[in-house]
């Protein structure tokens, strides 16, 4: 997981003037197991910053446009090609919308103050706008979290979480000096005035004590100090909390409502004795802070005086604080980690390969009445991913865009195209397979990654690849316009053929044409048909019936061969004066020759054959198939039989017509081979194994 963390522009995010924003980064960043993957985004000029994946922006010129405006505009081009999984903004909820949907990332947002101060979250209206856009939002404290949904009308917080600034535990003891610490900018918000005043009569009262301040204040006020009360100004955040575990007593006496208190945490942690105003979010800090019942000078006097006086209660104090610290880094960082995770629900389904959900997109072809139901892969696929153990949506784009031609003002691509996506959204998929889809396009593809940047997105193709076919420049192309967008390529051909570029190489893979148990059921060998030697030649699917004029090498070496088949009785499609069979009549038909012709299209090639060679072998005919397509590399000469040449083929026909016995066992043991090495569930894993990364083979 890639996370950007940004910060509020112009926030300190160095060793030495970081403020609370920076330290809650880059706490939180040192124990998150994603912290190699995490890069801090700011605007800062001190170059010494406080980890590292700092990047940093420079040379924002707000003349022209707002601040934010330029500042996150000049973040998207710096990171736009960085693939980041989350955005987390930081105190910024006007930025929301300069980021969303512009860079296909998950969008966190923390609020460290009061949103209801903040531009981007004053109004309800806002608030509503974050809640519903936004895919979590983070409160430091339930202060915060109770400003956000302040005057709301009843929403659901489910994407809303409280994390809490947090420290490290100590367990060694440091010696204490008799020191009572403020820590924070020197303001009358902070009651900065109030410690000053209040240490003229402890440090008089006590003269072994003294008091120290650590902070800064640009618009300093110079309140009259004790001269045992020492300013040290703004230094390194490890040296301020040295300081802590050396002072007895902490004050914080805030007058302003602090979102949490942070001093507060840190002092506690540290084992001071340490007194709080109840205001905001201080409160939340530890269970065992002494509050100020009214926040003025003298009850600072009477708290502190109380704790010097009285040894026990002030250890007793410092003990409790120190051991029972309320928010512990690692703990909190587990559930930051968690929080991402919970924003990629599907992230280990994919990586695992248990129980995916999985969207199917191919012809159906209600349009044709299903007549090509049993030669469909789509089919065998959906019916190989269910009995995986998988869930499938199958949607048949052919079918959809021509049932919605003309139904409203949107063209009927538009209209498939937020189908998809409406249908993307609510089944939340964790794979996409498609094939030989014409209406899926490189605009719906992007938006799937826009959606879930995990999808895995896999085309399949069936159609001939080699170079000596009139279409094949059309189908290669069809293909690799899908290279740069889908994770794998799978093919009926040997990929060689295609030569891809190094780039894709890995991610193509040769399939053959499952069968499946319910669609190829039959054993011709235990019959006895009236025919020897089928075939059945299509002329394309959507016409399906003879074109006048039409022939390819098929009809010549059909042609051929029959004049060398004296005596054999063949029952030839789509030649001649035969029409092509679909369906019901093609299995009467097939079911009614002993053997059968596997030939394809142009000229033999490596591995490629017609879909038709699953129902020939896989229904039990004993089959003939040219050598150079080399299925001798899946199976022997007691499972197919090659041959050499048209002469070649002709004698052996003569052969097995013969030989029964010989042509029985081949088609069984063909049968049972074919099942055995590419059957619906074993190619259908295959598919989903490479698809998720996982290795796999189909032998």
């Amino acid at each position: 997981m890639k996370i950007a963390s940004i910060l509020p522009y112009k926030e300190n995010y160095t060793l030495k003037g970081a403020g609370a924003v920076a330290l809650w980064i880059s706490d939180f960043v040192r124990d998150s197991k994603y912290k190699k993957n995490t890069y801090i985004i700011g605007s800062t000029k001190n170059k010494n910053y406080l980890t590292k994946n700092y990047i940093n922006i420079d040379n924002i010129n707000s003349k022209l446009n707002s601040t934010t405006k330029e500042y996150s505009n000049k973040i998207i081009n710096k990171i736009k090609n960085l693939n980041f999984d989350i955005l987390e903004l930081h105190n910024r909820p006007i930025m929301v919308k300069e980021f969303f949907g512009k860079l296909n990332s998950k969008i966190i947002l923390y609020f460290h103050n009061d949103p209801t101060t903040m531009k981007g979250a004053k109004s309800v209206n806002e608030r509503v706008y974050l809640l519903k856009n936004v895919d979590k939002i983070i409160f430091i404290s339930k202060w915060v979290k109770k400003k956000f949904f302040e005057n709301l009308p009843y929403l659901s917080d489910n994407k809303t979480q409280i994390i809490y600034h947090s420290i490290d535990p100590i367990r060694k003891n440091t010696k204490k000096k008799k020191q009572i610490i403020f820590v924070g900018k020197l303001n009358e918000s902070k009651g900065y005035d109030l410690y000053c005043e209040s240490m003229f009569k402890i440090l008089d009262q006590y003269n072994d004590w003294r008091a120290i301040s650590i902070g800064e204040e640009r618009r300093f006020q110079n309140f009259p100090t004790h001269k045992r009360h020492f300013n040290i100004g703004q230094i390194p955040h490890n040296k301020v909390l040295d300081y802590l575990g050396k002072s007895e007593i902490a004050v914080i006496p805030s007058r302003w409502e602090e979102p949490f208190g942070r001093t507060a945490l840190e002092a506690s942690s540290r084992g001071c004795a340490t007194i709080i105003s109840n205001t905001g979010g201080l409160s939340e800090t530890t269970d065992y802070a002494i509050k100020l019942k009214k926040l003025d000078t003298k009850n600072i006097e009477n708290e502190i005086i109380k704790l010097i006086r009285n040894d026990k209660l002030r250890k007793r104090i410092q003990f409790k604080c120190k051991n029972f610290v309320k928010h512990k880094l690692k703990r909190n960082s587990q559930k930051i980690d968690l929080m991402r995770n919970s924003l990629f629900p599907f992230k280990k389904i994919n990586i695992n390969g248990n129980k995916l959900r999985i969207i199917n997109i191919y012809n159906l072809a209600q349009k044709l009445n299903h007549r090509i139901y049993n030669l469909s892969l789509g089919k065998k696929f959906t019916n190989g991913f269910i009995r995986n153990g998988h869930d499938v949506i199958e949607i048949s784009d052919r079918d959809y865009v021509r049932q919605n031609k003309g139904i409203n003002l949107l063209s009927f691509k538009d209209k498939f195209h937020n189908y998809l996506i409406e249908t993307f959204k609510n089944y939340n998929p964790d794979l996409v397979v498609f094939g030989h889809s014409d209406n899926i396009n490189h605009e719906i593809l992007s938006d799937f990654r826009s959606i879930n940047k995990k999808i895995i997105i896999s085309q399949w193709n069936e159609d001939p690849l080699m170079k000596n076919l009139s279409d094949t420049s059309e189908n290669v192309n069809k293909l690799k316009k899908f290279f740069p967008l889908v994770d794998h390529s799978f093919i009926t051909t040997n990929p060689s053929v295609l030569k891809p570029s190094k780039k894709y190489t890995q991610n193509i893979h040769f399939f053959m044409t499952p069968v499946d148990k319910n669609i190829e059921c039959f054993n011709v060998y235990k019959l006895k048909p009236e025919n020897d030697i089928f075939y059945a030649m299509s002329h394309g699917v959507n016409r399906a019936t003879l074109k006048e004029g039409k022939t390819d090498n098929r009809v010549i070496f059909l042609e051929k061969l029959i004049k060398k088949m004296d005596g054999i009785k063949y029952d030839f499609y789509g030649i001649g004066k035969q029409e092509p069979v679909w369906g019901n009549e093609f299995y009467k038909s097939l079911l009614n020759s002993k053997m059968a012709l596997n030939l394809s299209r142009g000229e033999p090639t490596k591995h490629y054959s017609s879909n038709r060679i699953a129902s020939l072998m896989g229904n039990g005919l004993l089959v003939f198939i040219d050598k150079k397509v080399k299925m001798n590399n899946f199976f022997n000469s007691n499972e197919i039989v090659s041959y050499d040449h048209i002469d070649d083929l002709a004698e052996k026909i003569k052969f097995y017509k013969k030989n029964d016995k010989s042509r029985i066992r081949i088609a069984r043991k063909g049968k049972k081979k074919y099942f055995k090495l590419f059957n619906e569930v074993k190619i259908s894993k295959y598919i989903i194994d490479k698809s998720i990364g996982k290795k796999a083979s189909l032998f």
